[in-house]
């Protein structure tokens, strides 16, 4: 069996758990009102069922990506699918919402672990250069799909079969992926054989978890804790043998750029979904369903933008290619606000400006995602995957409590069509706000300096990063 096909078997794997993780999220969504009647909870237990997974989920990937690099991705990757099946079917027999939302909250410590180590298993796969930007333009289109798959998926299924068949599905997809990756994964791929920091792994993941427990629980005493904790954890990693984060890492210039960019980029566009979809709804009347289809030309043009990516940036390199990127993504948020209606149509308001976000969200998630690991030697991938999807995870959490509270301010019980309208525009202008800083961060994005590879060689894949060879010039070089 030749290598490609097989590198392309495996990064389909990794691909489809990408789009398993974005669907799931979507298509418990879409069931949150079936399960509200079926286990006689209200919003705020059905609030739980959501914020529980995003808690063990933010909280954990910085650890997750460390654990893969310690312990082996392909264990930590397949870890990662067992518990989040395990979890699903609890889930799927939960009797409470108690029980339900302990469920979610182990579903997100598997999703934890086979997210980090699905992305630090790409950057393996594919050294840095032309390929690992397809590659990334893959991943990016797969999250742009599976929004719209789960909530299209979640709408039928919670019609025909009930909400427990959503967590059914999660169970078998999970089930599926994970007998699949000792055929197509290498398992001999741990980078960092050296002791483990458990003083580091405790005061990161409590501080992360108490982090995003206070954003999406609105609790500042939570948050100052976890503030205070992740003070405590930069203290740690100064004195430790074997640090979690080592301090040279976060003193990388480009790397501390590029996570805060990716934590923008998401900032603005996961709440942007949830308001477009919020809009129809509420003001246009549409049903989840319609609602959830109406995001469908957007993600068919992620899907057809996000693998051309990779030559966009060996032709503009990477900081145009981020600039054009948030340029675009300032724009089209700016002119969906504008174009808001309390009596309009899809067609008049929505469809024209998402287009324009369907193609900067490839541009912005890959040119920071390649920023972010470009300088992440082979020992070092498990660590950049976890510090760029916390960053992302905590844009998407804090995105989505500023802007919901913004587009909120004016709504209440007796909100008309025109004050919801109002407030979906004043929050989609101040994410125009945000790409537009992001854009003027994006001048000062500069390549990392090249790292010198050593040689090695593996028959699964993905062989270890180190087999690539030196880069040249820019990071978009193909070269």
């Amino acid at each position: 069996m030749s290598a490609d096909p097989q590198r392309g078997r495996a990064l389909a794997l990794l691909a489809s758990t990408q789009l398993l993780l974005i669907t799931d999220t979507a298509l418990v969504n879409v069931a949150l009102h079936p399960i509200g009647d079926d286990l006689r909870v209200g919003s705020a237990g059905l609030s739980w069922v959501a914020n529980a997974y995003l808690i063990t989920f933010g909280g954990l990937l910085l650890l997750a990506g460390r654990a893969a690099d310690r312990f082996g991705h392909r264990r930590v990757f397949t870890a990662g699918l067992a518990v989040l099946g395990a979890a699903s079917a609890a889930g799927a027999l939960a009797p409470s919402a108690q029980v339900l939302a302990a469920a979610r909250a182990a579903q997100g410590v598997g999703a934890a672990l086979a997210a980090a180590a699905a992305f630090a298993l790409v950057l393996l796969l594919f050294p840095d250069g032309a390929g690992r930007h397809r590659a990334l333009g893959v991943l990016a289109a797969m999250g742009g799909l599976g929004g719209v798959t789960g909530t299209v998926l979640g709408g039928v299924l919670t019609d025909l079969l009930g909400w427990r068949s959503t967590f059914w599905l999660n169970v078998a997809l999970a089930a599926l992926l994970c007998l699949l990756a000792p055929r197509l994964l290498d398992g001999d791929t741990r980078t960092q054989p050296a002791g483990f920091d458990l003083a580091g792994a405790l005061t990161a993941t409590c501080g992360l978890g108490l982090l995003a427990y206070a954003l999406v629980g609105r609790d500042w005493t939570a948050g100052a804790c976890g503030l205070l904790l992740l003070a405590l954890f930069a203290a740690v990693e100064r004195r430790a043998a074997h640090p979690l984060v080592p301090p040279a890492v976060v003193r990388r210039r480009t790397l501390r750029l590029a996570n805060l960019l990716s934590a923008l980029a998401q900032t603005a566009l996961f709440p942007m979904f949830f308001l477009v979809s919020l809009y129809l709804q509420s003001v246009l009347r549409y049903p989840p369903l319609a609602g959830g289809l109406a995001l469908l030309p957007l993600s068919l043009v992620v899907v057809a933008t996000a693998p051309q990516t990779g030559r966009l940036i060996a032709r503009l390199g990477l900081r145009g290619t981020a600039v054009a990127g948030f340029a675009l993504l300032c724009a089209g948020m700016l002119w969906l606000a504008l174009a808001l209606s309390s009596d309009g149509t899809f067609a008049s308001t929505v469809l024209v400006p998402s287009l324009v976000l369907g193609a900067a969200l490839p541009l912005v998630v890959v040119a920071t995602n390649v920023a972010a690991t470009a300088d992440a030697g082979p020992e070092e991938t498990g660590l950049a995957s976890g510090l760029v999807n916390t960053s992302q995870q905590f844009g998407s959490v804090l995105g989505l409590a500023v802007l919901v509270a913004v587009a909120t301010a004016r709504s209440g019980p007796e909100a008309t069509a025109l004050d919801q309208t109002t407030g979906f525009r004043a929050a989609l202008l101040v994410g125009a706000a945000l790409a537009a800083a992001a854009a003027l961060l994006s001048v000062r994005l500069r390549p990392p300096s090249p790292r010198l590879p050593t040689p090695s060689e593996h028959g699964k894949f993905p062989p270890p990063a180190a087999a690539a060879t030196p880069r040249q010039g820019r990071v978009g070089d193909p070269r």
